[in-house]
């Protein structure tokens, strides 16, 4: 008995649905994408093998370039606003509509109080010299900053981000700092490195 050959036909398939579907899932992504802002000063973190990863939102973060300068910055423009208007109260400085919208752009900054009104009237921030938010006993801004910052926010994580070449000396100021607020919980930023092999 001879066996019956069934006819073999080729296999169109559609793919417009899946162009369609990659189209939308691009245009998705390119909406609801962070874009990082730029920050005053680069700082080369040292490598750990920490793999404990940071929220999205909600946090502050100290940082400390190799100079030793000191930059402050919390997320959420509404929150920087309303932490201006408490250090504006305190130091009895009076700034503008204008001058609040563009200190709630700054991702983080580094001068002292007295000398932020000329950052936020330039137009290149960048550009900018800034000499660090003064954190010794004579002087200690970073402690309003940071007081403030929480005012604003209650929820916020604090995180230290520091310069490999750093002083342990201006990391230790800024630890004492926060413990001086009875703030013993931070995260400190670095760079991740592979774990060791264990033999």
């Amino acid at each position: 008995m001879s066996k019956v050959k069934i006819a073999r036909k080729s296999i169109s398939l559609d793919m417009t649905a899946m162009c369609d579907m990659a189209f939308l899932l691009l245009t998705f992504f390119i909406l609801t994408a962070k874009f990082k802002a730029d920050d005053p000063v680069v700082v080369d973190t040292p490598a750990s093998i920490s793999d404990v990863k940071l929220p999205d939102k909600d946090i502050m973060t100290i940082a400390i370039d190799k100079q030793n300068r000191v930059y402050f910055g919390i997320d959420g423009q509404f929150d920087r606003e309303k932490m201006l208007e408490y250090v504006a109260g305190k130091y009895k400085v009076g700034f503008t509509q204008e001058e609040i919208k563009q200190f709630s752009l700054l991702s983080s900054f580094g001068l002292p109080i007295g000398n932020l009104r000329q950052l936020l009237g330039t137009k290149d921030k960048a550009k900018f010299p800034q000499m660090g938010i003064p954190c010794d006993s004579a002087q200690n801004e970073l402690t309003d900053w940071v007081a403030y910052a929480r005012y604003a926010n209650p929820k916020l994580r604090i995180t230290i981000k520091g310069d490999v070449n750093a002083s342990y000396e201006t990391v230790g100021k800024v630890i004492s700092t926060l413990q001086d607020q009875n703030i013993n919980k931070f995260n400190l930023i670095t760079n991740m490195k592979a774990k060791p092999k264990v033999l």
